[in-house]
């Protein structure tokens, strides 16, 4: 079926008609970037592998404001793949404490070492070996390819996805595997001969200033006279989104123990939720907690009011958090070992934490209780 052309308006300050002309989608989209995308961006400003490959490991499902600060603070601290590897895992997820998604962080940090091990610290310029490095799937290593190593290779990340599914009215949810097939067909026929760096950006780009999942700007995009969803007044409903389903709902208590102005951290299991990272003990709701903290850490302590429950939301679960401070009366003797650390509100805050326990460390109720007992 051949749809008709959608004349859509463009009031100043959208982007002038002329500008964008091009005989296909790919040459449209490259004048638009060039124009009117993003160039300031702080990894645009270099080709260098390491940083590149920071930035679109940082960008998997966060947004460009968010990371910002993150990819500088990061590079000072690691400025080359030889600083990243040789830093203990701790530090590098402390630097990402906030940033969510922690297993990014640990993949990195296992990859630089894997980088520093096996192709003598140079990051590798072939795909199949970018793909190979723990945490880069298909699209993230095209990118990597595109913008440190000028090769041309098609991209497909969630603000691509939404972009051609609009684009080229594509049904259904991404996440199934017959609709995933149909998008990277469409991303390798589309990618241009050249000028391939500006195509992927413009490609993100699009995606994340005019093409967004809710309110699409329709009215400046460049490529809006060939778009199958806005002809067909589907724009909205383009991407289909996954059919909702209940999570499942799971409780915990996390023990906030206060000892002289210190609290107490616990460092999770190396797998799982928050793997690696430092967190309030926790304990199934309802036990008794002098005795399970006697018991489990050689503490007398006393049971203060719980503060009001704190919900966290998962990818596959819902978490329901009750905050149970506790003072020390007496200690056989303090945890002091890999696993356990005491440390000021404000020390606890420079560490890695889940964004519950950033939370309940920031909050007004919580933090002023430990400088007044530190004081």
């Amino acid at each position: 079926m051949t749809l008709p052309a959608v004349i859509v308006p463009h009031p100043a300050p959208a982007t002038p008609p002329s500008t964008i002309d091009g005989p296909n989608f790919a040459a449209r989209l490259i004048a638009w970037q060039k124009l009117y995308g993003r160039h300031a961006l702080p990894w645009q400003k270099t080709r260098d592998a390491y940083r590149v490959w920071l930035s679109e490991i940082m960008l998997q499902q966060t947004q460009v404001a968010a990371v910002i600060p993150y990819y500088c603070r990061f590079l000072e601290r690691f400025p080359d793949m030889p600083a990243l590897a040789a830093a203990p895992e701790d530090d590098v997820l402390a630097l990402w404490s906030g940033l969510g998604y922690y297993s990014r962080a640990r993949n990195l940090h296992r990859a630089a070492r894997l980088i520093m091990d096996r192709h003598g610290g140079a990051f590798p310029g072939q795909f199949e070996a970018i793909v190979a490095l723990p945490g880069i799937g298909r699209s993230t290593a095209a990118a990597i390819s595109v913008f440190a190593f000028s090769q041309r290779r098609a991209i497909l990340d969630g603000n691509a996805k939404r972009v051609f599914a609009r684009q080229f009215g594509v049904e259904g949810y991404p996440g199934e595997a017959c609709v995933a097939a149909r998008l990277w067909l469409i991303a390798d026929t589309e990618l241009p001969q050249s000028d391939v760096k500006a195509y992927t950006q413009g490609l993100m780009d699009l995606g994340a200033t005019l093409c967004k999942r809710t309110q699409p700007v329709c009215a400046r995009c460049p490529v809006a006279t060939t778009c199958v969803a806005l002809a067909l007044g589907r724009v909205k409903m383009l991407p289909q989104r996954k059919a909702a389903q209940a999570l499942p709902l799971k409780q915990t208590t996390m023990l906030i123990i206060r000892d002289r102005g210190l609290i107490m951290l616990q460092k999770r299991p190396p797998r799982g939720v928050w793997a690696a990272l430092w967190c309030f003990p926790e304990c199934p709701p309802g036990v008794d907690l002098p005795s399970y903290c006697l018991r489990a850490f050689g503490l007398s302590v006393a049971p203060q009011q719980p503060y009001p429950k704190l919900a966290h939301g998962f990818t596959h679960f819902r978490l329901d958090i009750t905050p149970q401070p506790l003072t020390v009366i007496e200690r056989q003797e303090r945890l002091s070992d890999a696993r356990h650390l005491w440390l000021s509100a404000e020390d606890a805050l420079r560490v890695g934490i889940p964004a519950p326990v950033r939370k309940l460390l920031a909050a007004e109720t919580i933090a002023p209780l430990f400088r007044a007992v530190a004081d």
